[in-house]
Parts: C-alpha cells; structure tokens; sequence
C-alpha cells in the first residue's frame, strides 16, 4: 500500500507516522525547507480541553507526536489568562526532532517538492506532478492520498483580505503559495468568514527574546508566562475579533501583552505596531521574529476547507482523505494532530478494502470531529472557529462533560468506547 501526504505540518505529520505504523509506504511532501507548518512559531499544547483530547489521543495509541512535544517542554503546567495546565515546547528545537522520528519511522520525507497537477480517473487520484528545488519534475503515485495543505496563503489572499503579506514562517515568496490537493482534484472547498470579512487573521506574534529586557526574559525563563498591563492609551480595541484562535479573544488580551516562553517570546496578538509596543516599558527595543511585518499585520488563513465525511474522506474523491485546517474550522496543533492521525488511518484503511474508523463522540477528539462537520456541512456555519482549548467547542465539552484532566478517567473512557490502542492495532 502506498499512501501520499501533501503538506508537512502537524497534521501531515501525524497522518504520515499514523499511516507508516499500519505497514503502508508513506511519502510526506512538503514545499518548504521544514516541517511543522505554523508549528514552527506555535507551542502552546495541553492547555484547556487540549489536554483531554491529548490523553485521549494516547490511550488510542496515537501519542508519539505528543510524547516529543511533552520531552521537548520549556514549560509545564502553566497558567495563562483564560487557560490552564498548558505546555509549552520549544519551537527552536521542535522541527528537526519531529523530522528525525519521521525517518527512523520509515516515512519518506521530500521537502521543497511542490505538487503541479493531478491525474483523476474513475473518480479517484492516480498520480500527483510535483517539481523539486532543481526545478525536476516528478510524479508520485498512491493508493490513497492526504490533504493536509492547510488553507493559508498565497500572498494575494493576505493582500486582499488582510494587511498584506506580513512575511511570516510560511514564506510563501520564497517557496511558493499553498497548493490545496483537493482543489487541484476538483473539490469546490469552503471559505470561513469573519464578521464581513473571508478568512481570518493569526493570532500571534513571535518577539526576539534578547530584545526584551532582562526583567521580563528573568519571568518567562521563570514562570513561562509575563502579563504586562497596558496603559489606556496603549490599548488597541478590536483588534482581537480578527483572529482566528477566538480561544484567546478574551478581555485579558487586550488589555495586556501576554507573553508565552517558547523559545522566542509569543506575543499573543494577532499584530501591534512597533513604534507602540517600544512605548511599554520592557519592550522599548523589542524586535518581531515572526511575522516580520508583526507590527501592522499577520497572516490570513482558512480560506480552504474541504467538505468531508467523519472518516475525514473527502467528498467527491473516492481515495482522498484531510487533516488539520482542510478538515475544517479546527484551530491548533492537538486539532492537527488528532485529524491527521484519524486520515493516516483511514487512508490506510481505505486501501486494504477496510470500513473506516468513526471515533466515537462519547470521546472529545471524536466529538469534534463529528460537530465541526455538522455545523459547517449541516448548519452552514462558516464563521465560527473550534478548538479544544477555549471558545464554542470547549464549552461544549464541558456541557457534554468530556474536559477533565484525570488521566484513569480518561482511558476509561477510551476502553468504554472500544477504541484502547486502536491506532497501534494493524
């Protein structure tokens, strides 16, 4: 069985190592130079309902994406406005480590390799062209395919919808902009809003921790956290109801800088100009890591969301699978990993002539599945965002009460369900 991932954020990841372990041959393409997506600038995990949907995800059998996150923490157990019990990893250190265990895995990792075209027949993908950095041209078959190209970019949706291109990690200039698989396959994909406007802005920003100063590094390398109060003047009204991750969209972040230690200082605002930020005291030589452009923008995202099934096949094609942001208004690495984790076996499923695993929605990782579908599919909503850790779907779980943070709770519940070590099972 041969299965084909395009895109190497978590999600990607996740899939390729979920359809590696059930004995396929995986090959996971990714048009940059690194995996990890916006991981690359995130590390915020077990935060909030996170830290259900992790333990879940581990008595499932899916948690070695988890377990190096948890060995690669600056910080545990951490509370910030609004979340609780959070993890932080390190983001300098975290791209190369997951690449690393990709390949002792087996997974067959191409990177600056951009895919050009698609070859349907029967309803289903054949082949996929790609071109390599040498501008070789390349052909990739499969079985089954994974969308996990996430829905960010090109530079033309942030000039239009957003601030312009912020020059973020995603670094589409240098790379290329996003190329959805499914798009390419004929899939007509779903566009989230925000209020009026399409898409929705990043929510955070990475600050050079040597341009702070030696007090507030002092507190993050302490406590991982630094919450600096704003002067009226200073506060910046609105701005929050731009991001995507509406889980931070709280009183707190707007009238303070939240900072989080990932290795960098996370600045959690979607943007803040310079020349205010150098106002506050502390920050007065303060310098953007990520985006560059941090001070008048961010990236745009969820522009392109396929319709699916909660097996995560997507409609239409009879062999291709999505994760992470192509399975819909999910926010975050956990979401990312537990979607592409799910499509990886499927995939695989799918090609050995199997039915497909539906997580049951007694769990949280289950349940958001199946809800995000619902309400995008079902309702029609698109204006919305879903994430374990804060927001609409947090709330829910805490309604249907599937938050807790008891471990033996939790695998109890797996066990209940049927599902104990199901992603370790061949």
């Amino acid at each position: 069985m041969k299965i084909v991932v395009v895109g190497g954020g978590w999600a990607g990841c996740a899939a390729a190592l979920a359809a590696e372990k059930q004995g396929a041959e995986v090959v996971l393409i990714e048009r940059t130079d690194m995996l990890l997506g916006t991981g690359l600038v995130g590390g915020i995990m077990r935060n909030n309902g996170r830290f259900t949907a992790t333990e879940e995800m581990i008595a499932m059998g899916g948690g070695e994406l988890f377990a190096l996150c948890d060995q690669n923490s600056l910080h545990r157990g951490i509370d910030f406005p609004g979340h609780r019990h959070a993890s932080i990893y390190n983001v300098a250190s975290m791209e190369p480590m997951v690449k690393r265990f990709l390949q002792r895995q087996g997974v067959g990792i191409e990177t600056e390799t951009r895919i050009t075209d698609v070859e349907m027949g029967g309803g289903r993908i054949r082949t996929i062209s790609a071109k390599r950095k040498s501008d070789e041209s390349c052909v990739f078959a499969g079985d089954a395919f994974i969308d996990t190209t996430g829905t960010a970019g090109p530079p033309s949706s942030c000039n239009k919808y957003g601030n312009g291109c912020a020059m973020c990690v995603l670094r589409c200039h240098t790379f290329g902009g996003r190329v959805s698989l499914a798009a390419k396959a004929g899939v007509k994909e779903m566009v989230g809003r925000k209020g009026s406007r399409s898409g929705a802005m990043s929510g955070s920003c990475k600050l050079l921790k040597e341009s702070l100063s030696e007090e507030i590094r002092k507190t993050l390398d302490r406590e991982g956290v630094a919450v600096i109060p704003l002067p009226e003047s200073l506060i910046l009204r609105g701005k929050l109801e731009l991001k995507c991750c509406q889980q931070y969209a709280l009183p707190e972040f707007e009238r303070n800088i939240v900072l989080l230690d990932t290795g960098h200082a996370k600045l959690m605002s979607p943007f803040f100009p310079l020349d205010l930020l150098r106002e506050i005291p502390g920050l007065e030589n303060a310098r953007y890591e990520d985006p560059y452009a941090g001070g008048r923008g961010n990236s745009m995202r969820y522009f392109a969301m396929s319709p699916r099934d909660d097996s995560l096949k997507v409609d239409g094609v009879e062999n291709l699978f999505c994760a992470g942001e192509k399975a819909g208004l999910l926010v975050g690495h956990t979401e990312a990993i537990c979607t592409g984790t799910l499509a990886g076996y499927n995939a695989v499923r799918y090609a050995s002539r199997q039915k497909p695993l539906i997580l049951s929605d007694s769990l949280a990782v289950g349940d958001a599945i199946f809800h995000v579908r619902s309400q995008m599919q079902d309702q029609g909503i698109l204006d919305l965002k879903y994430t374990f850790s804060g927001s609409v779907f947090f709330e829910r779980m805490k309604k249907r009460n599937l938050y807790t943070t008891d471990v033996d709770t939790i695998r109890k519940r797996v066990a209940e369900a049927g599902m104990e070590g199901i992603f370790s099972k061949v």
